[in-house]
């Protein structure tokens, strides 16, 4: 009986190895056969049927603003930023061929993209490849699958600070370089891969004006397409998390003895007489990446529009690429309204919000651009949007009142009151995100914003971005400023009894 078994323990094993061999010839030829990377596999999709009825192109912004096209437009491939009477431009693209595609199936198809590895798809930008630039090669894309940020429900901040129970803040500072800039500068410098492969000569490098996070964007992605990035700051006047982002990524950085807008003007310049791109949202394609965020938001919300959308403002290309975003899903008929928008603005870079003002006291709304006038921006710890001369002016204008929209200012101590009372309930914010908490703050306490009214806050950029503001605030460093919610460490010796001591001061549990 031991002998049977021993010899059908030798057979079994002799099975076994005669397969083992097997299996390892035909692991060994599979990995001889290299599988296709995300971008093969994207060449060999097939394209939607009506696909090759899709197409943006560069027309006067003023056509936007009639309603009315003039006739003038430019390709995308064309190295152009202002129309022939020194206006903006924007992408315009042909709705009716969109349209083609019904309401269910745009939602559909982009729900079907979200969080995937296929190329490119699986961006939170390029889900919507179709809305934002239709003619690029999958292959001529430069992306980091940015976008799909989270939707955080502010559940505490809202009921205890607001009584409102459906308050949202959308954390577009969760992404590769640490703020909304990528969402933009994705498609911008994806467009000049694509023109640097048509024609070498036609653009050396991309540069920007910065106050920190456009010029992060601008130098990882540039590195990612080995495309040379040059960047112009204002000295002194960003975060060293801020500065070292380009720095570390090859970027040429210029520290400038300016401020944003001086910056802006020297850059300006450089692009005039040179083959640097500009890429400054001036530059209308960035804006076509940053709408997708407000896509994204209805997607999250089963295209649901919430009531109010408040967004920080600087050079005011956001609110704008917000409106733009909302307004395509409702044309295209996948949702049936707009949300109200709010600008914040920092109080010591407000000239938006002092137009606002100054137009409501006269009760004539519609003069707003009458009134309107640069200011000289004051240091402000929203030094992103430390900005009094905005080149989205007119952008901002038609956005708001096309939504029925509002501007708020926060000053200094609000914003970064704000901040740190929402940081106490889980969130981490960045002083921008603080002059919108602000902004929400002063709206709610005029009841302009209802406790049911679905809000959302843009949050711009990752608070580890601006740590040293939180580290005055907390430490009580800022002169002039109470920070009523500072929350310092406490020094303690190496004692028991002393760490009892501070343990029962702070709760009545510990006895």
């Amino acid at each position: 009986m031991q002998a049977t078994e021993m010899a059908s323990r030798r057979a079994a094993r002799s099975v076994m190895g005669a397969g083992s061999v097997k299996d390892r010839r035909r692991n060994v030829v599979a990995a001889a056969t290299p599988h296709p990377d995300i971008r093969q596999e994207a060449q060999s999709r097939a394209p939607l049927e009506k696909s090759h009825l899709f197409n943006a192109r560069f027309v006067p912004f003023k056509d936007v603003q009639t309603q009315k096209l003039s006739g003038e437009h430019y390709s995308l491939d064309d190295v152009v930023y202002r129309s022939a009477d020194g206006g903006l431009l924007d992408v315009y693209h042909d709705m009716s061929a969109l349209a083609e595609y019904g309401p269910d199936y745009w939602r559909k198809t982009f729900e079907s993209r979200i969080g995937t590895t296929r190329w490119p798809f699986g961006s939170g930008v390029w889900s919507k490849k179709e809305w934002v630039l239709p003619g690029i090669s999958d292959d001529d894309i430069v992306s980091m699958f940015e976008g799909n940020s989270n939707l955080f429900w502010a559940e505490r901040f809202g009921r205890e600070s607001l009584g409102m129970s459906d308050l949202w803040v959308k954390q577009c500072g969760n992404s590769h370089t640490g703020s909304f800039k990528d969402l933009g500068m994705t498609v911008l410098v994806s467009q000049v891969n694509r023109i640097r492969k048509q024609n070498p000569k036609a653009v050396s490098a991309v540069g920007c004006a910065s106050t920190g996070d456009t010029s992060a964007a601008l130098s990882a992605y540039c590195a990612a397409a080995g495309i040379p990035s040059i960047v112009f700051l204002p000295a002194d006047k960003i975060s060293l998390a801020q500065l070292v982002q380009p720095i570390a990524n090859g970027a040429l950085v210029l520290s400038i003895d300016t401020d944003f807008d001086g910056c802006m003007r020297l850059i300006k310049q450089v692009t005039a007489e040179t083959p640097i791109y500009l890429a400054n949202s001036m530059n209308s394609l960035r804006l076509e990446g940053q709408k997708t965020a407000a896509i994204e938001i209805l997607q999250q919300f089963d295209w649901q529009v919430p009531d109010w959308v408040i967004i920080p403002g600087g050079n005011l290309g956001n609110i704008y690429a917000f409106y733009k975003g909302f307004k395509m899903c409702k044309d295209l008929g996948l949702v049936n309204k707009l949300p109200r928008l709010v600008v914040a603005q920092a109080a010591n870079a407000n000239p938006l919000y002092k137009a606002f003002k100054d137009s409501k006291a006269s009760n004539k709304a519609e003069d707003l651009s009458k009134v309107y006038a640069p200011v000289k921006a004051k240091t402000t710890f929203a030094s992103a949007i430390q900005i009094g001369d905005p080149v989205s002016i007119d952008r901002a204008l038609l956005a708001l009142q096309d939504s029925n929209g509002l501007v708020e200012e926060a000053t200094e101590e609000e914003l970064m009151d704000a901040a740190a009372r929402a940081d106490r309930t889980g969130m981490f914010n960045c002083p921008h995100t603080g002059v919108a908490l602000a902004a929400l703050i002063k709206l709610r306490e005029r009841n302009i914003i209802a406790p049911s009214d679905r809000t959302v806050v843009i949050s711009t950029a990752h608070g580890l971005k601006f740590t040293q503001s939180k580290v005055d605030y907390h430490s009580k460093n800022i002169p002039g400023m109470a920070s009523q919610f500072a929350n310092p460490p406490v020094a303690v010796k190496e004692d028991l009894g002393k760490v009892m001591d501070v343990l029962r001061s702070k709760f009545a549990s510990v006895k």
